[in-house]
């Protein structure tokens, strides 16, 4: 058995491969030091729990989903950036499935404060970057925000929106894509 694993890095993305093959209640610290071939120690070295491990893969697997494209072009844009999303949301279906409901679920118990915190995270990035996107958006109407109605809890309503979408399985962006056209432009 090897005893030394190379990186944090490769215990995340044995983790994400165990996710989408078992689902990710399967990670572990013993699955994942036997899927990487090293002692239960050498994963302990990278996560002191597996509440942190889990965390730690979960927010690598929202990482995956919603990594930023090459090209910027989708973040100047409100509508190809939810088609963007929308697009990222479906993958993340196909890549792990009953992921997006099942750790949700799962973070509900005292213990998962760390996987709450690191979701809460991932979930302001995007948010924030929505509502960027919101702010430089050309067609957007100037007297579409206000003191009241702000791009941030627009961009929040939106990624609600989508989040309900994503539990249901439902990765159309159309009905929020007429939202935005008749609330913005």
């Amino acid at each position: 058995m090897n005893t030394a694993v190379t990186s944090k890095e490769e215990i995340l993305k044995i983790s994400r491969e165990l996710i989408r093959r078992e689902g990710w209640s399967a990670v572990n610290i013993r699955s994942v030091a036997a899927a990487c071939g090293v002692s239960v120690g050498s994963v302990y070295n990278y996560f002191d729990s597996k509440a942190t491990l889990v965390g730690a893969a979960v927010e690598s697997v929202w990482e995956e989903i919603f990594h930023r494209p090459e090209g910027r072009a989708v973040f100047q844009d409100t509508q190809a950036c939810i088609i963007w999303l929308y697009d990222r949301m479906e993958y993340g279906c196909k890549q792990y499935p009953g992921f997006f409901s099942l750790h949700a679920l799962a973070f509900m118990g005292e213990d998962k404060s760390d996987g709450r915190r690191r979701m809460e995270r991932t979930r302001r990035h995007i948010l924030q970057g929505l509502s960027s996107v919101l702010q430089r958006d050309a067609r957007v109407r100037p007297d579409a925000f206000s003191g009241q109605f702000t791009a941030e809890k627009f961009a929040d309503l939106l990624f609600s929106l989508m989040l309900s979408a994503l539990l249901r399985q439902d990765c159309d962006p159309t009905a929020v894509l007429e939202i935005v056209r008749r609330t913005l432009y």
